[in-house]
């Protein structure tokens, strides 16, 4: 170990111990020279956890906020669009109908020093697909049949399937993170404090002080050379929080100078009144809440008591029936959310209310002399026991409040005894992958703004929630729409699709939110970031 690394990990000690005020000279110290075209210090707020620093390890937004910031992308978004552009890249194409070439820009280096080549971007791939981590993003590669670096500035994706028309934006998605391939694993994950002590950045900024889920301290990167340009704030700290109340007492206090993920709907709407304090900026939506069931656990599933694929799905749909979305925006998220009627996000192509039209009363609302007719004709003896998990830090605080709701809703029609029971984020996102939960809440953050990106990760066969679902016509569909050129017939297949998901109901959506970031009044930029390419980029803001 060098003695720059210990010298780091001695600085996390004393990190842990300091107040939200005193982030600022945590960054200070432990930066170096500034960047010339970055100034000032920036606080950030959230209760969003992460799940690991290595992007093969992690899938989820808290996550994802942090590799945004640090990591270089072959592709990415600008500030205000969800298109895609070359960001480290010099150019992206398609050279052959299953080849798309990615020209890197010369001279790119690694923080660290070591050059970053197209040997990095290979490694990068392979290794997504050899660990395929249970809640890593390697799924969305599932149209990657290889990697070819030609030289150090060139590489070659070589596809199974032609005109993958979603393949430029999966390279700016969780799966797209380049890594060094000096400081990670070829086979195993990276741990958080080799990442942060092999300095293996190249985005934006780098780490300068690590604490997990406490603190990070980001120090401006001036060999930046992605298309966001050179960051304005030179230090921003981060401080994670367990409370969405204290997070919000901070914003409101200016204690900190941006609270973004997640505040309740209470607070957001208190907070909207002290525009002499703070100001609220809100943001396009693209989030979405579901209920995720596990074909194999969940009542009469495959590996159940009494395993019936007919009973099994009497259950899920009879849960559809029950549902009362407009009651759960309204009372529990004061209508910041609003009722979700399919798999894809209202305003984006392709969307319909598929689950309108065949569950509850037809017009959104629910119905539970429909949900029982099910049950009965399945031959499911009532009440059904349905174990439901959710998350109590990771969705914000209304979570615990919403599925309260659910429960009543369920319980309320005497179809369903539920067992609710809870558990923090980072057992969660190992527990719902290991067949632990038979029915379970999970969010969703899009990585792209694309009807895509809220079915592939689902839907296909090896889906990111491993929850034992297969359609072979779901998959052929799902890949058909990938590589369909024509906006129309691509929109019909992703209509149809929707169709055949909602028969199965593998997952259950119901609503669907907006972005909402609360800052200090001298705070600019956020407008900015806060796009409907879904990335939060700290490189936006600055204060004052």
């Amino acid at each position: 170990m060098s003695s720059a690394s210990k010298y780091r990990r001695r600085g996390l000690l004393a990190v842990a111990g300091l107040s939200a005020t005193a982030l600022a000279l945590v960054g200070c110290s432990a930066g170096g020279d500034g960047n010339g075209d970055a100034s000032g210090e920036l606080i950030v707020g959230t209760t969003d956890k992460i799940t690991s620093l290595d992007p093969a390890g992690s899938y989820d937004n808290g996550s994802f906020a942090v590799m945004n910031q640090v990591f270089p992308f072959l592709m990415n978004t600008p500030y205000g669009s969800p298109d895609v552009e070359p960001d480290i890249a010099e150019s992206a194409e398609f050279t052959a109908p299953t080849e798309y070439t990615v020209k890197l820009k010369p001279g790119l280096k690694w923080a660290n020093g070591n050059d970053l080549t197209s040997s990095d971007v290979k490694f990068t791939f392979d290794r997504q697909l050899a660990i395929k981590d249970p809640n890593g993003p390697w799924p969305l590669l599932y149209n990657l049949e290889s990697v070819e670096a030609v030289d150090d500035e060139t590489v070659v994706f070589h596809l199974l399937t032609e005109n993958d028309q979603i393949f430029p934006l999966i390279l700016s998605s969780p799966a797209g993170p380049i890594v060094d391939e000096d400081v990670f694993s070829a086979d195993s994950l990276t741990a958080d404090e080799d990442i942060v002590d092999g300095n293996a950045f190249a985005g934006q900024y780098t780490i300068t002080s690590y604490d997990f889920n406490t603190l990070i301290a980001y120090k401006a990167n001036p060999d930046y050379q992605g298309m966001l340009g050179a960051a304005k704030t030179d230090v921003i700290n981060t401080k994670y929080y367990s409370e969405s109340s204290n997070l919000k007492l901070d914003v409101q206090e200016g204690n900190i100078d941006v609270a973004f993920r997640s505040l309740s709907a209470t607070d957001i709407d208190d907070l909207r009144e002290q525009t002499d304090k703070v100001t609220v900026v809100d943001g396009p939506g693209g989030e979405i809440r579901y209920i995720v069931f596990n074909f194999d656990t969940q009542p009469y599933g495959a590996q159940a008591e009494g395993a019936d694929p007919a009973k099994a799905l009497a259950v899920r749909q009879a849960v559809a029936d029950l549902i009362d979305r407009e009651a759960i925006a309204s009372q529990v998220y004061k209508d910041t959310y609003t009722p979700l009627y399919s798999f894809i996000p209202e305003g984006l192509t392709g969307a319909t209310t598929v689950l309108k039209d065949l569950y509850g009363d037809g017009e959104g609302g629910p119905d539970a002399d429909k949900a029982a007719d099910r049950l009965k004709k399945a031959g499911v003896e009532v009440p059904v026991k349905l174990d439901l998990q959710y998350s109590n830090d990771h969705y914000g605080p209304s979570s615990a409040e919403e599925y309260a709701l659910i429960k009543d809703q369920l319980e309320e029609s005497g179809l369903f005894t539920v067992n609710l029971q809870t558990t923090e984020w980072v057992q969660y996102s190992e527990d719902r992958s290991s067949d632990v939960y038979p029915a379970y809440q999970l969010g969703w953050f899009p990585d792209y703004s694309d009807a895509d990106n809220y079915l592939t990760p689902f839907f296909l066969t090896d889906n990111f929630l491993l929850n034992h679902y297969s359609n072979q016509e779901v998959d052929d569909l799902i890949l058909e729409q990938a590589t369909t050129a024509d906006a129309d017939e691509r929109t019909a297949l992703i209509e149809q699709i929707q169709e055949k998901v909602a028969a199965d109901l593998s997952t259950v959506p119901y609503l669907q939110g907006a972005q909402v970031a609360v800052t200090g009044t001298d705070v600019t930029g956020t407008e900015d970031t806060l796009d409907a390419s879904f990335k939060f980029r700290y490189g936006a803001l600055a204060k004052g």
